[in-house]
């Protein structure tokens, strides 16, 4: 995970960040910054406004105002100074979004294999054997048996979904990751097992990762710092062990006194 040591130049500077659909509901005045390697999380209620926040961190919903900054190899840029085109290109290329729900980040009518293969073929790989090849060792390493690339992503268990859509966002090897509640609505088990592999996928591959929880036991095994959000603004920040065993706020001393408590 992170040594931000070496890594000074923040990947993501977000700075007066706001979305508002009505009072105290979306984001407002957010300021954070993500290093390159680092896994940030951010927690709240339903409502609080975190998943809007990572829309519009990930350049699918446009601000009110505010800046993101995204540091490119040798060059800075204003993510919302950048046409439309430029964001769908990140988004296929040098980002990725795992969704709660798989089927909102994999392609119904489209095989295993294929979901996977058309993202390398998004950033101009054309030679199919070396796209099914790839598609084949990504199944594997998310733990899809191979016999089931020519399947369609229906017929598949919601965790084998989730497991596919990771495949299909990692496979051009992003810089960074956004992640809303990727084990919601799963069994316990499967949600034990899905949250181990990307944890090992994360720190194997030395990725950046933005990640929307509810969960406190997910965001602390996975997030390096905590983003604690409350009606819309961040009302605590700070390294996750010390924000969960030490909380400042009165909110995030609810929070994690309600965990206990359950």
């Amino acid at each position: 995970m992170l040594n931000q040591s070496d890594n000074d130049q923040p990947l993501l500077d977000v700075s007066g960040l706001s979305k508002l659909y009505s009072a105290g509901k979306g984001c407002q005045e957010i300021d954070l910054q993500l290093y390159p390697g680092e896994v940030l999380g951010i927690v709240g209620e339903s409502g609080s406004g975190k998943s809007t926040l990572l829309r519009v961190l990930s350049g699918r919903e446009t601000p009110e105002s505010g800046t993101v900054h995204y540091q490119q190899v040798g060059k800075q840029i204003d993510l919302y100074q950048q046409p439309d085109r430029e964001r769908r290109r990140l988004l296929r290329t040098e980002w990725g979004v795992v969704h709660q729900h798989p089927m909102d980040g994999l392609r119904a009518r489209v095989s295993a294999g294929g979901n996977i293969g058309e993202r390398l073929m998004a950033i101009g790989d054309r030679h199919y054997g070396q796209i099914r090849t790839q598609a084949e060792k990504w199944l594997s390493d998310v733990e899809i048996p191979l016999d089931r690339i020519d399947d369609y992503p229906i017929t598949f268990s919601g965790g084998m979904q989730q497991r596919l859509q990771i495949a299909r966002n990692l496979v051009t090897h992003p810089k960074l990751v956004f992640m809303d509640e990727p084990t919601g609505g799963l069994d316990v088990s499967v949600q034990a097992r899905l949250l181990d592999l990307i944890r090992n996928l994360v720190t194997n591959l030395g990725l950046s990762v933005i990640i929307v929880t509810h969960d406190l036991a997910v965001a602390r095994l996975l997030a390096d710092r905590l983003i604690v959000m409350k009606d819309s603004r961040i009302v605590e920040t700070g390294i996750t062990d010390q924000v969960l065993d030490d909380p400042q706020h009165p909110y995030t001393q609810l929070l994690v006194s309600s965990v206990l408590q359950g």
